[in-house]
C-alpha cells in the first residue's frame, strides 16, 4: 500500500513522475518536447532516483528522507529547504546548486561533485499550516549537515557559513577555497582532507580530526580547535623548501635536457624527499623520463601531460594532483599518497624496454582514494594492497589486473 503524502506535499505516481523527468531530459539536452521540471513541494521520500538527470530543476522544499539519488544530475538544480535527511547522494553531481537551508543529516554524499555548492543559512518557504500548498510562509533555516558522510566528496569554492555539520565525515574530501565561516564542524572528521586556502574564521573545530589534512592558506588561529587533532597537518612550504625552488627548478630543467639529449647534456635529477610545491606550474612541459622522487611533495601540483615513465615515485605525496593525460608507464608508486588525484586518461601500463621487454608500472600499497581515473590505461599494472575507496575506474584499461573482490567493491565506475 503507497504511503501517503506528507502534509503539504505532493505525492506523483511512478508513471506521473517517469513523465516528467524524461522531459526535463530532454529539455536539458534541448531535444524537442523538453520542459524543464518544476516540483516544488512534492514528497519524494523513498524513491529511487538514482542516475536520473535533475540539472536545473526546481525542487524547492520538497521531501527526500531516505530517496536514493545515486550518481544523480542535479548541477544547478534548487534544492533550497529541501529535507534530505538519510538519502543516498553517493557520487551525485551537485556542482553550483541550491542547498541553502537544506537539510542533509545523516545523508550519504560519499565521492559527490559538490562543486561551488550552496549550503548557507536562508529562509525556506513552507506550505501554509492550515491552507497548505500553494499558500506558503516563509521560516529561516540553517544549512546542516550533521552526522553525514562526506568523504572523497569535491566540495571546492563551497559556500557553507554557518552550516552545522556536527560528526560528519570528510576525510579525504576537498574544501580547497570553500566558505566555513561561523560553520559548526564540532567532532567532525577532516582527517586528509585537503583544505587549501579555506575560510574558518570563526568556525568551531572543537574535537575534530585534522590528522594528515592539507592546511595551506588555512588561518586555524581564527578558528575554535580545542581538543582538535592536527597531528601531520600539511602546512605551507617551509622558507627554506621555497628558497630551493630556484635550485629545484633547474636540476628538473637540467633533467628535461638530459632526456631529449638521450644523456648527451643536462644530469639525471635526484630530488628525494623535496618539497616541490614551490615551483608550480614550472614542471609543465617538461620531459621526467625517470626522475627520482622518491618521499617528494607534489601536493596539488598540475602536471597534466607530463613524462614521468619510469619515474621512481615510491612513497609520494600527490594528493590533489592533475596528472590527466601524464605517461606514468612503468613508474614506480609503491605507498604513493594519490588521494582524488586527477589521473583521467593517463598512461599506467606496461613501459616498453627493448627487445620485448617491459616494466610494469607499480602501484602496490598506493592509495588511490577518491581519485579520477576514468579512461586510464592501467593494464598490467601491479595493485597489490591499492587502496581504492571511492577511486573511479569507469573505462579505464584494466587487462592483466586481478583485482580483490574487496578491491573492487571499494571502486567506482567497474561493471559486474
Amino acid at each position: 500500500m503507497a504511503r501517503p503524502a506528507l502534509p503539504g506535499r505532493r505525492k506523483l505516481t511512478a508513471g506521473e513522475l517517469d513523465l516528467i523527468l524524461s522531459a526535463h531530459a530532454r529539455f536539458v539536452a534541448r531535444q524537442p518536447g523538453g520542459k524543464r521540471c518544476a516540483l516544488p513541494f512534492v514528497d519524494f521520500s523513498c524513491l529511487d532516483l538514482s542516475g536520473r538527470e535533475l540539472s536545473g530543476a526546481d525542487l524547492a522544499g520538497s521531501v527526500f528522507d531516505g530517496a536514493r539519488l545515486s550518481e544523480a544530475r542535479l548541477t544547478g538544480a534548487n534544492l533550497a529547504g529541501c529535507d534530505l535527511r538519510g538519502a543516498d547522494l553517493r557520487g551525485a553531481i551537485l556542482v553550483r546548486a541550491n542547498l541553502r537551508g537544506a537539510c542533509l543529516q545523516g545523508a550519504n554524499l560519499a565521492n559527490a561533485d559538490l562543486t561551488e555548492v550552496d549550503l548557507r543559512p536562508g529562509k525556506v518557504a513552507l506550505p501554509h499550516p492550515s491552507r497548505g500548498f500553494p499558500a506558503v510562509v516563509e521560516e529561516a533555516r540553517s544549512g546542516e549537515i550533521d552526522r553525514a558522510t562526506m568523504t572523497g566528496a569535491t566540495l571546492d569554492r563551497s559556500r557553507l557559513d554557518g552550516v552545522h555539520a556536527a560528526g560528519a565525515d570528510f576525510s579525504d574530501c576537498s574544501l580547497k577555497g570553500a566558505a566555513l565561516t561561523d560553520a559548526n564542524l564540532k567532532d567532525a572528521n577532516l582527517s586528509g582532507a585537503l583544505l587549501e586556502n579555506a575560510v574558518v574564521a570563526g568556525a568551531n573545530l572543537e574535537g575534530a580530526d585534522l590528522k594528515g589534512a592539507v592546511v595551506t592558506g588555512v588561518r586555524l588561529a581564527g578558528a575554535k580547535t580545542r581538543g582538535a587533532k592536527l597531528d601531520g597537518t600539511l602546512e605551507a612550504p617551509s622558507r627554506a623548501g621555497v628558497s630551493r625552488a630556484g635550485k629545484l627548478a633547474e636540476m628538473l630543467r637540467g633533467h628535461d635536457q638530459w632526456v631529449r639529449s638521450g644523456g648527451k647534456q643536462g644530469a639525471r635529477a635526484v630530488v628525494d624527499g623535496e618539497d616541490l610545491r614551490p615551483l608550480g606550474d614550472a614542471l609543465k612541459g617538461l620531459r621526467l623520463t625517470a626522475l627520482s622522487a622518491k618521499r617528494a611533495c607534489l601536493v596539488g601540483l598540475d602536471l597534466t601531460d607530463v613524462q614521468l615513465q619510469g619515474a621512481d615515485l615510491e612513497t609520494s605525496d600527490l594528493r590533489g594532483a592533475i596528472l590527466k593525460d601524464a605517461d606514468l608507464r612503468g613508474a614506480r608508486l609503491t605507498g604513493a599518497d594519490l588521494t582524488k588525484a586527477s589521473l583521467e586518461n593517463a598512461l599506467l601500463s606496461a613501459l616498453p624496454l627493448g627487445g620485448g621487454r617491459t616494466t610494469p608500472t607499480v602501484l602496490t600499497g598506493a592509495r588511490l582514494r577518491s581519485a579520477m581515473a576514468a579512461g586510464a590505461d592501467l593494464t598490467g599494472a601491479l595493485l597489490g594492497d591499492a587502496d581504492l575507496k571511492g577511486c573511479d575506474l569507469s573505462g579505464a584499461k584494466l587487462a592483466g589486473i586481478e583485482l580483490t573482490s574487496p578491491q573492487r567493491r571499494a571502486a567506482r565506475g567497474l561493471s559486474d
